[in-house]
């Protein structure tokens, strides 16, 4: 005869990973990390073509004729992959419910002050987080509205002569200084922020290797998204039974869907 969790008075231990990334976030990462890279390669060395490392890459790839056509195919395909993230986002609020967790809220600003606080010996507690800390959302929006003036300006510097048909030649001047100082500063803030972030972290160092399993360990859970945690916690928990009777079963704990990256 067996007997149940409830009947022996156990619980169900916690679980060594969570989920943090779906199938499709990976892919859509995956996606984004190959055509961001290969822009970068062949925009800049277009940018900076006089200098001896574009010059290189330039040759390399089988001179500027090509070297255009190669950052006009990822062009396209980093628009599509941008046009597919709307589409999920739309999707998963809309109809599956989603939180949105990628949203800035009042406690973003807070835990920004409180970070500054923390640093500077201020205080004894540093901010706690959900899903995503107020770092990851300002990167998140950085890549949407950085993303809109790369492609609406790419698309002015492929079409001059379309887009001269409606509006004065300015824009396409604007457009040249809009596509090459953003996808500069977009590597730059990849460079500096995001490699840290994701590399040389003192807690994740030699690399955050969630973005491609898709998990996330209970040890990391606690210490980087304990609101989360806490949630989940929660959820496996179920309410608190009355009392004089038998708790009832639990739950596994399965994070609910969230919207972002």
């Amino acid at each position: 005869m067996t007997t149940s969790p409830a009947e022996t008075g156990t619980t169900r231990p916690e679980p060594e990973y969570f989920t943090r990334f779906s199938l499709s976030q990976r892919i859509e990462h995956a996606v984004l990390m190959v055509t961001f890279t290969i822009l970068a390669v062949t925009g800049l060395a277009q940018r900076f073509y006089s200098m001896g490392w574009a010059e290189w890459i330039i040759l390399n790839l089988g001179g500027i004729e090509y070297t255009r056509l190669i950052h006009r195919g990822f062009g396209f395909l980093f628009t599509a992959s941008v046009l597919y993230h709307l589409v999920y986002v739309t999707h998963s609020l809309l109809w599956r419910h989603a939180k949105p967790s990628m949203l800035p809220t009042l406690k973003d600003a807070r835990d920004v002050v409180t970070t500054l606080r923390y640093s500077l010996g201020f205080t004894d507690k540093p901010p706690q987080f959900g899903r995503y800390d107020y770092r990851q959302k300002f990167e998140y929006w950085g890549i949407i509205f950085g993303g809109a003036i790369i492609i609406l300006s790419g698309f002015f510097l492929m079409f001059p002569l379309v887009v001269t048909r409606f509006l004065p030649g300015q824009f396409i001047a604007a457009a040249v200084e809009f596509h090459g100082w953003e996808a500069t500063l977009a590597v730059l803030t990849i460079i500096v922020w995001h490699t840290y972030d994701t590399i040389f972290k003192p807690v994740i160092f030699p690399m955050d290797t969630s973005i491609f399993t898709g998990k996330i360990s209970r040890e990391r859970m606690i210490e980087e998204h304990p609101l989360e945690y806490a949630e989940l916690m929660g959820q496996q928990s179920g309410p608190t039974p009355p009392p004089q009777e038998e708790p009832a079963p639990e739950r596994a704990a399965m994070p609910g869907p969230s919207v972002g990256m």
